[in-house]
């Protein structure tokens, strides 16, 4: 775990705003402020998180601030003020409209919502996340249940391929979390759909933007986070090969 460590700072990873947020536009503002944000604090991951901003806590409960940003995972992304899905180490990240531009850029994936077969064929999605995006392309947003219908996972074993490729197609930011939906008497759904349909500015602002120059500007926005970061702990976070961090942070 070396490669994750930085100098200990008083509130660890977390990024202290001038006063606790307390509203929407005021999430909204603090995941502009600092570009990517997980949802929770995540040990031994370098981010900051939106439920310390709230809480001023380093360690997350199920208290009144984590029921307010868990409504707001929902609300940020209705109203484009973030993006939101399970990116970083496959847990709740939110992102701003303008790092998700560069992320898009650096993975290459700012692509037209046909493009699943193209991925699959170039080996870079899985079988089951290649039938996952076909599906939200053909019918729009589906919550979880219809999504596994559409794509007859419905069993046991379903529902694990499900899990598996709907954080495959997050990972590369394919599919973004589109809301709540209360499909059964208990917790209700996540809602999915495609990032070139709910974030199309974003985007075409990607198409303009070579992978290297994302991944110089993303690696500058997180150094403003974290000034000693290296290169090992940059290339580890965003899954950047070692070379491709260096390079980042040199040119």
């Amino acid at each position: 775990m070396a490669d994750w460590k930085l100098p200990r700072r008083k509130d660890g990873f977390e990024v202290r705003w001038s006063a606790p947020v307390r509203t929407l536009a005021e999430a909204a503002r603090f995941v502009d402020h600092v570009g990517f944000c997980v949802l929770f604090p995540v040990k031994n991951v370098p981010l900051p998180s939106l439920y310390f901003a709230v809480s001023r806590r380093q360690e997350a409960r199920w208290d009144k601030h984590a029921q307010l940003i868990w409504k707001w995972k929902d609300e940020l992304p209705g109203r484009r003020r973030a993006f939101y899905a399970k990116y970083f180490r496959d847990r709740g990240t939110f992102l701003s409209p303008g790092c998700l531009s560069l992320l898009l850029a650096a993975h290459e994936t700012a692509v037209a919502p046909e493009s699943a077969e193209d991925f699959y064929t170039a080996g870079r999605i899985s079988r089951d996340a290649c039938d996952l995006w076909i599906a939200l392309a053909k019918h729009g947003p589906l919550a979880t249940l219809e999504l596994r219908h559409a794509c007859k996972l419905e069993t046991l074993t379903g529902n694990k391929r499900f899990k598996k490729a709907i954080v495959e197609l997050q990972r590369q930011l394919v599919v973004t979390h589109s809301g709540a939906e209360q499909e059964t008497d208990a917790w209700a759904s996540n809602r999915f759909d495609l990032v070139s349909r709910v974030f199309p500015s974003e985007c075409h602002a990607a198409a303009e933007i070579s992978p290297e120059a994302a991944r110089k500007a993303l690696a500058a926005r997180y150094q403003a986070l974290y000034p000693f970061a290296s290169a090992a702990v940059i290339a580890r976070l965003f899954g950047w090969t070692k070379a491709q961090a260096t390079s980042a942070l040199s040119l």
